[in-house]
């Protein structure tokens, strides 16, 4: 029998060329903005529908369709295998599905473009770019002197693809690495390796300190007032993970204590950051919308996963990351 494949019906009619051209024994099972299947050409529930593989595509991403994709996929009658745009499966949904016996693949696809924020970030915090602005604006010849990365150690906090990438950029800048992963083993790349019983030691050499890690019930709010007070004076914090892992009070004690210079934040707990929020007007707190992963390439890689992975499931060979439902909490 052909493998069944769901999608959003907008990434079937974008990429239906492509993926007749596999060649595989598929057919296609696209899902409409009002989560109906069209099967046979009628509109059928997903409480009827049975798949092999369900595709939460880019198209679905970036919240334009809401909780769509989930109620999607929770709905179904059966699903195999569902492959995610998501890194993170910290979504309540992702452990009802692994309950239901669904086998998860998130997606690395996000990871180059997290990595480059990770630097422009930091290089903007390291540069006085406004001030350069403002100098040129009044046609002053003033020098500005700046902190270069070479030579600076950096703490990565989590080593999927995301935390790699960071890591493989900053290295080549000339920084020096330690990494907490839950397993102490690393590319030989990295300085040092450790788990979270090490982090306060990393964290006391660290001027930069990058959160890539999983929330989970060891990381949720790990980044408290005794994580921060570990952490060497004048750090800066890079957080791309999830908003959950930071006590804001502790934040925002640290950067008012001088613990940290500057706090890059990309996620937020919850989200959208509400507009009382402190963190908006703190004069150490740079602020963007959960929108690192919007790199002009993210959207290619997400496909190109699904073009990876689709084929070998029907050759019934690994798939790129499949997660452990252990992991999944």
């Amino acid at each position: 029998m052909p493998v069944s494949v769901g999608l959003f019906d907008v990434s079937a009619k974008r990429l239906r060329e492509r993926i007749d051209a596999l060649g595989l024994d598929i057919v296609l099972r696209p899902f409409d903005a009002e989560g109906r299947f069209e099967i046979d050409g009628r509109k059928v529930s997903p409480a009827e529908v049975e798949l092999d593989y369900l595709w939460l595509a880019p198209d679905l991403a970036g919240g334009t369709v809401g909780n769509l994709p989930f109620e999607v996929a929770l709905a179904c009658k059966r699903i195999d295998v569902l492959q995610t745009f998501n890194a993170g499966l910290d979504n309540p949904a992702y452990r009802r599905l692994a309950e239901k016996g669904v086998r998860i693949c998130n997606s690395s696809a996000q990871s180059v473009a997290i990595a480059e924020y990770v630097m422009a970030s930091v290089l903007a915090v390291f540069h006085p770019l406004e001030e350069r602005r403002a100098a040129q604006a009044r046609r002053e010849w003033k020098k500005t002197p700046f902190r270069e990365i070479a030579g600076t150690r950096w703490l990565v906090v989590g080593f999927g693809p995301i935390g790699r990438e960071v890591a493989t950029r900053a290295r080549a800048f000339g920084a020096t690495i330690d990494v907490v992963r839950r397993s102490p083993r690393a590319p030989d790349f990295v300085d040092e390796v450790g788990t979270m019983a090490d982090i306060g030691r990393f964290a006391a050499r660290a001027d930069v300190v990058v959160f890539a890690c999983a929330l989970n019930a060891q990381t949720r709010k790990f980044a408290d007032e005794s994580f921060f007070a570990t952490v060497k004076p004048g750090a800066v914090l890079v957080n791309i993970a999830r908003g959950a892992l930071v006590d804001d009070a502790a934040l925002v004690g640290a950067l008012d204590a001088g613990r940290l210079s500057c706090a890059v934040l990309d996620v937020f707990d919850p989200e959208p950051l509400p507009v009382d929020s402190p963190l908006w007007a703190h004069p150490g707190v740079r602020v963007t919308a959960h929108t690192s992963f919007g790199g002009s390439g993210t959207r290619g890689r997400w496909d190109e996963l699904f073009f990876d992975n689709l084929p070998r499931y029907v050759r019934g060979e690994p798939l790129a990351n499949e997660v452990d439902p252990a992991d999944i909490v």
